[in-house]
């Protein structure tokens, strides 16, 4: 137990819905979002609606070449820049280094630009009308080096892993079936609805705060205590109301808070950079293109016996996070499928295009798209149902992974399968349209308007937390406190972008102590006044922080209750007043029998998996090859359901990011740089395209967790896009092997299948 001053008059949060009790530790009801009525009320501030007196403008001066020798940054002399403030990376005053997991991003280019949008130099004015001239009269002056953009041809490789089981040569040597396959998948845009703003406020000790649109604050405070040489007080991030993130802003805010705070110290003065949507779609990360290379092998009685696979991720001119979403996609690249004979290998390789980074399911649907086509297409062969199929395979209770995880408990591919198949009556569906597909061949293709409907199936699973011994690297910290008023109060680092952070906490830490839901606060997450819980990434939030906030509330309950001889909720306020403040930090422990070799990368991945399965039906217009999504079921076990409306939203929200991953969510690029970089040209699924999405929530409570909760954000992005696109096989009769199943691509194939029945 730690004793700390109390904090300071947090203004508690409207609850329109009272504590419903419960008799276990969560109540799956669904009190309203603690911050709803002040988004539904426009109340809420986000950064571009905080108002600091005095504030400069600020802007980045970006590279337009791909690759070039940097050789200067020209001021033009007939511009009076008395007027502005101008910093380059002679002005960084300690590492011009994005801290990251490699050294290898500079804050602001100095000798070599390696991607365009790369920033060079930043500029701050009093009006923006100021700001846009000084810009204009800025110039690089460079000279152009021979860019690398196809990942295959690579030489510079920031991470590589090899997992390897059982001998997979000779599994496939002795194989009744080798199903080989080579699949595609590109750019994904997170798209949040808010754009990156960062305001940099200069402080009175020397140091800066920064208040920001962001998922991890202790990543920016790490990031200006290294390159402003500021200690731990120094550095003050503040997250301001954050209108979405899905991983896009979990690396890259350090980078637009450094720009800022650069430009606040510079010219003293509080400054603004906010981008507008076009910047953002140009300059941050988006999710890794990647090709994946599989080599299945199937028994004569049908079992799966060997995989091969390769997977080459494009990380782009630096490394950011590359190497987790490598790791992760790695580790989920043979799908929830039982295999004795596995090899995986696979590298991030640098390219001359924008950096990528995080994004919802983080290396994950990547392979397990390349994963489910492999089996949907193996299913074909063998004549087999793809439901029946994956009965066969699937991981049960006992099972092992091809690290050498035995999968213990909290295992529900079988029961996310089949509640999804029997919501979607799977194969009644399926034998329809197969006679629909057959008559049309019959009637040679004509009588129903051209329009073919399809259905298609895909399973996944998902690691929670973060991998290997991550969490045990972290040492993640969440508190309760009791003030000496007599208020409790959560301090996490946790943020809330949208997925209910500050909703769900609450309900826990009422839960555990008894008392109302209304008599819990939730206090901001300002870095000097919560402790370091941890990134806001990898479904590690409600099972990993929230169960430190469930363990730190059982400790403030036994202390308080020992010292009054009487239950919490009755006497926490006189305690309060007769002890003055009661802190509690609770410290993450390593979960109990997991145990992971990061060097060799055996053993327990994952401390739990998360299981879901989906399945889409789809029209297609045989004529044009447009695909309209119709309907899916998501089956997904997030292990303890805390508040299902919620839990239900990140079901469907991450169900139609993955149906637009599958359809028409394309980055197009020319000479390293995006060309559709605007909401005119980068297309999303809107309300239009969303189809029916039924949800079914499973639970396979994970025993160490103290709620049995497991992650379940990026769950739905594993599966959507391989149903979808197995459903337009149902339909056609064609694999697409690349994502997304655009128009062109769909007509192409159904050309090529029809040429060669031809020839």
């Amino acid at each position: 137990m730690t004793i700390r001053p109390p904090l300071g008059r947090i203004a508690a949060p409207v609850t329109l819905r009272p504590h419903l009790p419960s008799s276990g530790l969560v109540t799956p009801s669904a009190p309203f979002r603690r911050e709803g009525p002040a988004k539904l009320t426009g109340t809420a501030l986000y950064t571009d609606d905080l108002v600091f007196p005095g504030a400069w403008y600020g802007q980045t001066i970006r590279s337009t070449e791909a690759r070039a020798r940097l050789l200067g940054v020209e001021l033009d002399p007939g511009f009076d820049w008395t007027r502005v403030v101008v910093v380059t990376a002679a002005d960084i005053p300690g590492a011009n280094i994005v801290n990251s997991i490699q050294d290898d991003q500079p804050i602001l280019a100095v000798d070599e630009i390696r991607h365009h949008a790369e920033p060079v130099a930043l500029v701050a004015a009093p009006d923006r009308a100021l700001l846009r001239e000084a810009v204009a009269h800025v110039a690089l002056r460079t000279s152009p080096l021979q860019p690398v953009f196809d990942p295959l041809a690579s030489s510079q490789v920031f991470a590589h892993y090899d997992i390897q089981t059982g001998d997979v040569e000779a599994a496939l040597a002795g194989a009744a079936l080798v199903v080989e396959g080579e699949y595609r998948v590109g750019h994904q845009e997170q798209l949040y609805i808010e754009n990156n703003a960062m305001i940099a406020v200069p402080r009175d000790d020397g140091g800066v705060a920064v208040h920001g649109s962001l998922q991890c604050p202790y990543y920016v405070h790490k990031a200006l205590r290294r390159s402003l040489l500021l200690s731990d007080a120094q550095a003050q991030v503040i997250q301001a109301e954050t209108g979405g993130g899905f991983g896009g802003k979990e690396e890259y805010p350090s980078i637009l808070a450094l720009h800022a705070a650069l430009l606040a110290r510079a010219c003293a003065r509080p400054v603004r950079m906010i981008y507008d949507r076009h910047e953002d779609i140009a300059a941050t990360t988006k999710r890794h293109p990647a090709i994946v290379t599989y080599r299945s092998g199937v028994s004569a009685d049908g079992r799966l016996v060997a995989q091969e696979i390769e997977i080459v991720m494009d990380a782009g001119a630096y490394c950011t996070l590359s190497p987790v979403v490598l790791s992760r996609g790695t580790l989920h690249a043979g799908g929830p499928y039982a295999c004795p004979n596995v090899r995986i290998r696979s590298r991030a390789v640098a390219t001359n295009t924008p950096p990528n980074g995080a994004f919802r399911g983080f290396g994950a649907p990547q392979t397990e798209f390349a994963a489910e086509m492999q089996v949907n297409r193996i299913a074909e062969a063998l004549a087999v149902s793809p439901l029946e199929l994956r009965r066969r395979w699937l991981y049960r209770p006992g099972d092992t992974t091809p690290t050498g995880q035995v999968l213990r408990e909290s295992v529900a591919a079988e029961e996310a399968l089949e509640r999804a198949a029997e919501a979607s009556e799977f194969e009644r569906v399926r034998a329809r349209t197969a006679a629909a597909r057959t008559s049309r061949v019959s009637r040679g293709d004509a009588a129903d308007g051209h329009l073919a409907h399809g259905i298609g199936l895909a399973l996944a699973w998902h690691g929670a937390g973060f991998t290997g011994s991550g969490e045990v690297h972290l040492e993640s910290v969440a508190s309760v406190e009791l003030t000496g008023d007599g208020r409790i109060v959560i301090l996490v680092g946790s943020t809330e972008m949208g997925q209910g952070t500050k909703t769900i906490f609450p309900q826990l830490v009422a839960e555990a102590l008894g008392v109302p839901m209304d008599d819990v606060e939730f206090a901001p997450q300002d870095t000097s006044i919560v402790p370091d819980s941890g990134p806001t990434v990898a479904s590690r939030t409600a099972m990993v922080v929230g169960g430190l906030v469930i363990g730190a509330c059982r400790r403030l309950r036994a202390v308080v209750e020992e010292r009054s001889g009487a239950p919490f909720a009755d006497s926490y306020r006189a305690d309060a007043q007769a002890h003055g403040p009661t802190r509690i930090d609770e410290h993450f422990e390593p979960y109990p029998g997991v145990d992971f070799d990061d060097t060799t990368y055996r053993g327990d991945a994952y401390p739990a998996f998360g299981w879901a399965s989906a399945i889409a039906e789809v029209d297609v217009d045989l004529d044009t090859g447009e695909v309209a999504v119709r309907s899916v079921v998501a089956a997904d076990d997030v292990g303890r359901v805390i508040h299902p409306v919620l839990a239900e939203g990140q079901v469907e929200g991450g169900t139609l990011q993955a149906v637009g991953y599958a359809t028409i969510e394309e980055i197009k690029l020319r000479d390293g740089r995006y060309l559709n970089d605007r909401l005119a040209t980068y297309l999303i699924p809107t309300a239009l395209d969303a189809p029916r999405i039924e949800t079914i929530l499973v639970e396979a409570p994970f025993s160490g967790a103290p709620h049995g909760a497991k992650g379940i954000g990026e769950l739905p992005m594993d599966v959507g896009a391989p149903a979808v696109v197995a459903a337009i096989h149902d339909a056609t009769g064609v694999w697409i092997h690349d994502l997304p199943a655009s128009p062109e691509r769909i007509l192409a194939a159904m050309a090529s299948r029809d040429a060669e029945s031809q020839g």
